[in-house]
């Protein structure tokens, strides 16, 4: 079994939880050193460890008038600081292969886009800079298809690799979450993550943007970490009906402190006697 080292953090599928937590657009430097601030102190409390995210650009917008975030350039300055200030390591998304390297030079973990999940050339650049790459698997991917998608990253010699599940498409507009994927990607020894806010997303269901079912965020949270999972992604924001991305499937910062307490004990009985297939 695979661990990944990122800073001080080890994260693992038999390692204690690591909360991967942030805005889905990144809207600015103090909000985000807020949110990462709060996020670190809730994480340190219940004892599970913390990456903050937020992403610099959402190039996957359903539509051309959908805010993007910062920019490269504005967007990795900002998460430079709460890097700095808040002293998190910190994930973003990268869209192309000139993104890799540039971006690699902030942040710790490099995230390719589920849409983007079998794009060699896009797999190759992020393997290169020698971050910890978080590969989404994509909504039209079957959980064991993730071994080739690990494979194009591993010829570049990086293992630092996690692996994301963040639903299935379940016909037009609708995702569906399988819990099976969790320990089946878990097959390929390497840390799974699961994306508790993104797989209760209506993909486009806005018709100009993508709906979502927050209530159910939670749940898919909670059900994760019960099977035995390294790590939970959760998109969160004071005021996720106001946020210029995702808000819909966000969950409200002030509830992640008690969810987190939650997920740990989950935590603790499931790898206490962890899944085996």
């Amino acid at each position: 079994m695979k661990h990944v080292s990122i800073a001080d953090l080890t994260i693992g599928n038999d390692r204690p939880l690591t909360v991967i937590a942030g805005p889905c657009a990144l809207e600015g430097v103090g909000m985000g050193q807020d949110i990462a601030g709060q996020m670190k102190e809730a994480c340190e409390a219940a004892g599970a460890q913390y990456i903050f995210k937020a992403s610099y650009d959402k190039a996957n917008r359903t539509s051309l008038g959908g805010g993007r975030g910062l920019g490269l350039d504005e967007g990795l300055k900002a998460l430079q600081t709460i890097k700095q200030s808040v002293g998190v390591p910190v994930l973003t998304d990268v869209h192309n292969e000139a993104q890799c390297a540039i971006a690699a030079e902030v942040v710790d973990v490099l995230q390719i886009p589920a849409f983007l999940c079998r794009q060699t050339d896009m797999l190759l650049a992020a393997g290169e800079t020698g971050a910890v790459v978080n590969i989404k698997k994509g909504q039209f991917l079957a959980p064991w298809e993730m071994g080739n998608i690990v494979t194009k990253v591993e010829s570049t010699g990086n293992t630092r690799i996690l692996l994301t599940e963040r639903g299935t498409s379940f016909g037009y507009n609708t995702l569906v979450a399988d819990m099976r994927s969790i320990p089946q990607m878990a097959q390929t020894g390497y840390p799974v993550v699961m994306d508790a806010t993104h797989s209760v997303q209506q993909p486009g269901g806005k018709g100009g943007s993508s709906g979502g079912q927050r209530e159910f965020a939670p749940v898919m949270a909670r059900a994760a970490v019960a099977i035995g999972t390294a790590a939970v992604f959760i998109e969160t924001h004071p005021d996720p009906d106001t946020a210029p991305s995702d808000g819909p499937n966000m969950i409200y910062l002030d509830q992640m402190p008690a969810l987190i307490e939650t997920l740990m004990q989950f935590d603790a009985l499931a790898k206490a006697r962890p899944v085996q297939i």
